[in-house]
């Protein structure tokens, strides 16, 4: 295993662990693809998690820019499930302190906790375990933002676009793998539905 593990590493760790699937998935947003990815499954286990968020600490650290705001740095996530990433990542860095978001109902906003204020120019790296479509990173984002917080980077474990991802511009995005998974966008365009590969649905 390489210090900053290689796509291939993680994405043996992914499969191992049965977190990267191969088939036919409908995912509840009624998308179709050729994959499922649900990092934490790979997180469940100790040394996997310490692989990757220590993986991915390092691929931050490596930038002159992080590295030059470590002890002022907060590592935030947009709710309870990057928390084994954050935490793994703020370990290794030594960040300055770690925070996420949560949503009290569905379709409800992401809001902090009581009394947890973010001060004018706190730099923030967001940390999550995938970035897929990217919206509650964008909405994490933008709450940051508008409480005075500078948004300097997203850092993920995997990186997996879909047709609809955000575009983040120039906000610096690091990850450790990329997955180019095939989707479509129901099941009349399905290119697996027309070939009868037996359907699992999945939610995540």
């Amino acid at each position: 295993m390489h210090i900053i593990p290689t796509q291939e590493e993680v994405v043996a760790i992914l499969r191992e662990t049965g977190a990267l699937r191969d088939g036919h998935f409908e995912y509840p947003s009624g998308l179709h693809s050729n994959e499922y990815l649900q990092v934490p499954l790979a997180m469940r286990y100790f040394e996997c998690q310490k692989t990757l968020s220590v993986g991915l600490s390092r691929l931050l650290r490596a930038k002159p820019e992080i590295r030059a705001m470590i002890k002022d740095l907060s590592i935030v996530t947009p709710m309870t499930g990057g928390l084994p990433v954050a935490y793994g990542v703020t370990e290794a860095l030594r960040a300055k302190q770690v925070y996420w978001a949560e949503r009290e109902h569905d379709g409800e906003p992401l809001r902090f906790r009581q009394y947890l204020e973010q001060h004018p120019g706190e730099p923030v790296v967001l940390v999550d375990d995938i970035l897929r479509t990217g919206k509650k990173l964008s909405e994490m984002k933008t709450l940051l933002e508008s409480r005075g917080a500078t948004v300097v980077g997203l850092a993920v474990i995997i990186y997996q676009p879909t047709p609809s991802t955000i575009d983040f511009g120039k906000l610096p995005l690091y990850y450790l793998a990329k997955l180019d998974a095939s989707y479509y966008s129901d099941a009349q365009h399905c290119d697996l539905c027309r070939q009868g590969v037996p359907l699992e649905k999945v939610w995540i």
